[in-house]
């Protein structure tokens, strides 16, 4: 049985809102380890444990800054692959800014995994090399997917279908890339709902077939910890979500 498939089955208990995600993701993590001292772990070609299908984490990436904390955290676990896929930002401009950024970013701790220089950094030799996958901007794909919701307070329905539109992409192609699972950045926001995003999660894991990592990444201080992160990589970090109603008063 693949390693995210066991993962899916041990975890992919339906939804209850009163689930603690981050502490779900901790057990997840604790129980890659086990697998790796029992031996369980997949291996690739060279008998290298933790370089399996079961640990290519597709990660849909909403801005650098939000990234930030996640990377740091999660590449000492999986081999990560950064989604940069979204359409609901407004201008091209703006759009254009935000993926520079978050390539910078992504070049910047790639150095530090090459040069093994980790100063200032959570992270250990066990810190992997990421990849990125920029999506394609199809604005009109967000304004199909929340027409009729334009006038919905922000953090409400059209939020959740800009949530779903970006998740239900980044769940496509991680099953047609084969990767082992997948999740999202965005639960790093405190303005973002977490129990939604983490039950579109994993409604759109059993709809594709690969196994959806749960989060709740503003906790134990990763919010705060990716403020920090921003600070020290002078990310530009920009005061709305990204789409056209989020920046209205």
């Amino acid at each position: 049985m693949r390693i995210g498939a066991k993962l899916s089955a041990e975890w992919g208990k339906g939804m209850d809102r009163n689930r603690n995600y981050a502490k779900e993701l901790d057990k997840i993590i604790a129980r890659w380890k086990e697998m790796d001292e029992a031996g369980e772990a997949e291996q690739d070609g060279n008998g290298k444990p933790g370089e399996s299908p079961g640990r290519k984490l597709l990660l849909h990436s909403c801005c650098a800054p939000c990234s930030s904390y996640v990377l740091e955290y999660l590449r000492e676990y999986f081999q990560i692959t950064v989604f940069y896929y979204n359409p609901n930002i407004t201008g091209d401009e703006e759009y254009r800014k935000r993926v520079k950024e978050q390539k910078r970013l992504i070049e910047e701790y790639n150095r530090q995994v090459e040069e093994a220089d980790f100063k200032g950094m959570h992270s250990t030799s066990n810190a992997k090399r990421i990849e990125v996958i920029e999506g394609d901007y199809e604005p009109d794909c967000f304004f199909a997917s929340v027409k009729g919701l334009e006038k919905c307070p922000e953090g409400g329905e059209r939020c959740f279908k800009c949530y779903r539109l970006r998740l239900e992409k980044t769940a496509r192609l991680a099953a047609e890339r084969g990767f082992g699972c997948f999740t999202t950045t965005l639960t790093i926001s405190p303005l973002k709902n977490a129990h939604k995003l983490n039950e579109i999660g994993e409604e759109l894991g059993e709809k594709y077939g690969v196994f959806f990592l749960p989060s709740d990444f503003k906790k134990k201080e990763g919010y705060k910890r990716s403020i920090d992160l921003s600070k020290q990589f002078e990310l530009y970090r920009q005061n709305y979500c990204g789409c056209i109603y989020s920046r209205e008063p």
